[in-house]
């Protein structure tokens, strides 16, 4: 009996011992083979039943674990497309200098705008402008086929680029077509025409915006806050020109088209006049003058001075010809110094001065593409469904103080706006 017993304690013995050796060896070639990292090393273990297994010390938890595979879910910082971020269709109505040489190169420069169509009365010019830009043929019309543009669902505004005796007509067709308007200025010829341009809008729930850029321009949104903020003192007046040398035929000296240089280009001193104050006009006085030998100016006059009157006592004179040298400025002078800009009312190029006693100084602001600006401005609006800055609200304000200058110049006297 102890006999069979040594012999099986021995067998026991030997049996462990080469199992541990065996499996000492197998773990470390494993280990080697798979390039496991040298800390991670194999020891055995016996359990209660006196079986032996190798053990790796030192091994990392699955919670330790780097995951090289990406997760299915998607990262946090992956930004993706959102239907606020598509840009807004704009059909381009008129393809006259404004829109060639100013409007249509302003895509390239916007971020939330795009030109999608084209309406034109020429369309050999309109089919290569399509080409040159991208728009699609089928999104070509002419005058007498523009309400079928409802049909184009690419087409969110319509930008009125016409004569201004057609602006009332063609933004009302618009808002007939579901779409919103964007309105050169001025807004319209009359008061009535602006007031049934903004019902017009109502009535479809349509956004009517009045394309005054130099709202979005940086120079004349400074010059704004300094005299709101009084930086300068209190504004006790302002004088301001806007000329050009106008030769026939164009559409400005034509009376049935809307013509003449108040409208055209006197709107943009009445405009900065009445955003610098803050205030609106009480009364006015206006006188006007044309060349009786110049056939030019048969229909509209060559040149408009007129005086606007403010609550505030501030008087603001200026100045609009068809028949002088380019001149297109604003002077405000304030209680201890003179803010300049030189030009205002151009495209580009705009300057912006301080002149005091000691010296003159320039502020400089780095330039916007105006169009780009206010194309995008309403572009927002029309995503976020937010009021544009200019309303039609603000092109009739202009409206009824060019209805009274021209009421001045007629009676000679001075007019209540």
């Amino acid at each position: 009996m102890n006999s069979k017993n040594n012999f099986l304690a021995t067998r026991r013995h030997f049996l462990t011992t080469t199992c541990v050796a065996g499996s000492v060896v197998s773990a470390s070639m494993l280990s080697s083979s798979s390039g496991a990292p040298s800390g991670g090393q194999v020891t055995p273990r016996t359990g209660d039943d006196g079986v032996t297994t190798p053990v790796k010390r030192n091994a990392k938890s699955a919670g330790d674990r780097v995951e090289l595979a990406p997760p299915q879910k998607q990262p946090d910082n992956l930004t993706l497309p959102r239907l606020t971020d598509r840009k807004i269709g704009f059909a381009i109505v008129g393809l006259g200098l404004l829109s060639l040489e100013e409007l249509l190169p302003a895509f390239a420069e916007t971020q939330h705008s795009k030109c999608v169509a084209l309406v034109s009365g020429h369309r050999d010019k309109a089919l290569q402008v399509a080409e040159y830009y991208g728009v699609s043929k089928d999104a070509i019309y002419d005058y007498e086929n523009f309400n079928s543009i409802a049909k184009n669902e690419r087409v969110d505004v319509i930008y009125i680029v016409l004569p201004n005796s057609m602006h009332a007509e063609f933004t009302i067709r618009g808002f007939e077509a579901g779409k919103h308007v964007l309105c050169e200025k001025p807004m319209a010829v009359t008061i009535d025409e602006c007031e049934s341009m903004i019902t017009a809008g109502e009535k479809a729930n349509r956004k009517l915006m009045i394309a005054y850029r130099l709202h979005y321009e940086p120079m004349n949104l400074q010059a704004a806050k300094w005299c709101k903020d009084k930086k300068f003192g209190e504004v006790r007046s302002i004088s301001s020109a806007n000329c050009q040398v106008v030769e026939a035929p164009n559409i400005r000296l034509s009376k049935r088209l809307g013509g003449g240089p108040l409208g055209d280009i006197g709107i943009y001193s009445i405009n900065a006049m009445r955003y610098l104050t803050g205030e609106e006009p009480v009364r006015v006085s206006a006188t006007a003058h044309s060349p009786v030998d110049d056939p030019r100016f048969e229909e509209v006059p060559a040149t408009v001075a007129f005086t606007l009157e403010f609550p505030s006592g501030v008087l603001a004179a200026g100045t609009c010809s068809f028949n002088a040298g380019v001149k297109r400025d604003f002077h405000i002078h304030c209680k201890d110094a003179t803010i300049e800009m030189d030009p205002a009312f151009s495209y580009r190029g705009l300057r912006l001065f301080i002149d005091s006693e000691q010296e003159r100084t320039q502020f400089k602001i780095p330039e916007v593409n105006h169009f780009a600006a206010e194309m995008d401005h309403f572009a927002v609006c029309i995503k976020e469904d937010t009021v544009p800055h200019t309303t039609g609200a603000e092109g009739l304000k202009d409206i009824k103080i060019i209805t009274a200058i021209n009421q001045a110049v007629a009676s000679g006297k001075t007019v209540e706006v």
